[in-house]
């Protein structure tokens, strides 16, 4: 299992030695969350935040943006550094373009869907996307319960990805623990986000093994 620390939970009052730990850490890449108080009930952090993480961190930058008109920042979020770079099913009228824009920009895209959005609404874009990204809480705020329907929803995505021929990854972005995410492994997850259950773990090394161990 892919394990992809989220840095909202992080401690921003010593950002430096967090991303040190991600850096040592056997964590395969660095969750940027990118709210904008609009589509999401909260603000996070924008783009100074991201060039800091990509200077100091070595490891994949995998942007979600959980902004309106995602479209007009493409170029930003590439300058950043990021790898990949996440938008959503809701504020996109045009997605394939976004798709493309993505594409065009040199980064992986993913596109990523709220609890209430059902999987089938993908089936027209599945095969054009890098990765998948399935909220299991609502998004804006950590530290919620995971949404036991994402399981479902995790097969019904997993049966849409082999019958379209896609080689998108399959993520999930909330509530995740490691008794949660044996759940999700046996459904077909590729890549999990994790925040509170890594940096607020006692041993916080410790918590990414477990998880990646699934």
């Amino acid at each position: 299992m892919k394990v992809s620390p989220s840095l909202l939970s992080a401690d921003f009052g010593h950002l430096a030695e967090e991303l040190e730990f991600i850096n040592e850490s056997d964590a395969d890449m660095l969750h940027l969350d990118v709210m904008d108080g609009v589509f999401v009930p909260n603000i996070s952090f924008g783009f100074p935040v991201m060039k800091y993480a990509r200077k100091h961190c070595h490891k994949p930058l995998d942007v979600h943006l959980m902004i309106v008109e995602p479209q007009k920042f493409v170029n930003e979020v590439r300058d950043c550094g990021a790898e990949i770079m996440t938008v959503h099913y809701e504020t996109c009228v045009h997605l394939n373009r976004v798709i493309q824009q993505i594409h065009d920009a040199g980064m992986k895209a993913g596109v990523s869907i709220n609890p209430a959005t059902p999987v089938c609404m993908l089936k027209d874009i599945v095969s054009e996307v890098e990765l998948v990204l399935l909220m299991s809480v609502n998004p804006g705020f950590g530290g919620q319960k995971f949404i036991p329907g994402t399981l479902d929803k995790v097969k019904e995505l997993r049966q849409l990805i082999t019958e379209k021929g896609s080689n998108a990854l399959i993520s999930i972005d909330g509530g995740v623990n490691a008794e949660v995410e044996a759940q999700l492994a046996e459904a077909g997850v590729d890549m999990v986000v994790a925040g509170n259950y890594i940096f607020k773990a006692d041993d916080r090394g410790a918590a990414i093994a477990a998880l990646k161990k699934l």
